[in-house]
């Protein structure tokens, strides 16, 4: 393999709204932070921890639009792009850096209301009786053919 890949794929919630920025040429940026969470449980207290990360989500024109119209704080999202490292300067003039993720796509997951919803009501799935279902995968009334495929 010749070449390179910078390539990340997240599923976190919005931990703000969409932020936009809008230029002169009509073209406009949208920005918000995404938290990742890592639970794990300690082996020496027996304690469940939790981890998150936050990432720095950069999406342009069309789909920044989206995000603003359809997203909120507290949606799950699945987040597709490639990491960029901004190198500015602060009000001190001192160098920072940013590093972000340029997001080309994106799929809603759950919107901050679907995810209090299903924590309020908890239930256990119910699942269909086994009566139900069909026993075997061949259509019923036709007789088994030595086909091939």
């Amino acid at each position: 393999m010749s070449g390179t890949l910078n390539k990340v794929m997240l599923i976190g919630h919005l931990g703000d709204e969409v932020k936009m920025h809008y230029f002169e040429g009509g073209g406009c940026i949208g920005r918000f932070p995404l938290a990742t969470n890592e639970t794990y449980t300690n082996k020496q207290t027996n304690e469940r921890v939790t981890n998150t990360e936050w990432h720095n989500i950069v999406v342009r024109n069309k789909g920044a639009e989206i995000c603003e119209k359809y997203l909120s704080k507290g949606d799950k999202v699945y987040v597709e792009g490639r990491l960029k490292t901004r190198k500015w300067q602060d009000d001190s003039g001192n160098e920072r850096y940013s590093t972000e993720v340029q997001c080309h796509d994106f799929t809603f997951l759950s919107t901050k209301k679907e995810s209090e919803n299903n924590a309020v009501a908890n239930k256990p799935a119910t699942q269909t009786p086994a009566a139900n279902q069909p026993s075997n995968s061949e259509p019923v009334g036709e007789e088994n053919d030595d086909l091939p495929f």
